[in-house]
């Protein structure tokens, strides 16, 4: 199943390219793209939802760890599929991409640049990136499969 390879490579080049260019064009500047999301650049050096990202800097260590680890696992889980899981298949490529950009991030930062920010009112998601994005498909996928929900090639569900 390393066919689909190019799925973890594709989300982990956009990215890595939306963060650069956050980094470039947003320092300074929010930027309103439709009435429910914004361009906004912020630094998380915690997990999802800035979950630990007050504690001490023990933190991007241990993500780091954590995002290697999942990579190696999802790798080994990758190479022993069958051929006909591919819902798995993406799925999976879709976790490993994220997970390599955000591991990259804080390798070479310290902290994960997010930028897009979700909204309704006064209320805001917890602002985030493409790599959260495709972890996050990635899981709802990994879960239909998990409970049988299974799509075909045509996007049509089938059990």
């Amino acid at each position: 199943m390393f066919k689909f390879i190019w799925i973890a490579v594709l989300v982990y080049a956009a990215d890595q390219v939306t963060k650069h260019m956050a980094m470039v064009y947003l320092r300074g500047h929010e930027i309103a793209v439709t009435p429910f999301l914004n361009l906004s650049l912020a630094f998380n050096t915690g997990a999802a939802f800035s979950f630990l990202s007050s504690a001490s800097g023990w933190q991007n260590t241990f993500f780091i760890f954590v995002g290697i680890a999942a990579s190696i696992i999802i790798l080994f889980m990758i190479a022993h599929l069958r051929h006909d899981e591919v819902q798995m298949a993406v799925a999976l490529m879709l976790i490993l991409g994220g997970a390599a950009g955000n591991v990259t991030d804080r390798l070479m930062r310290g902290f994960v640049v997010d930028f897009l920010d979700l909204y309704y009112r006064a209320w805001h998601w917890p602002t985030f990136n493409v790599a959260d994005s495709a972890i996050s498909v990635g899981a709802v996928l990994l879960v239909l499969d998990t409970i049988g929900l299974r799509f075909d090639r045509r996007g049509r569900s089938r059990t």
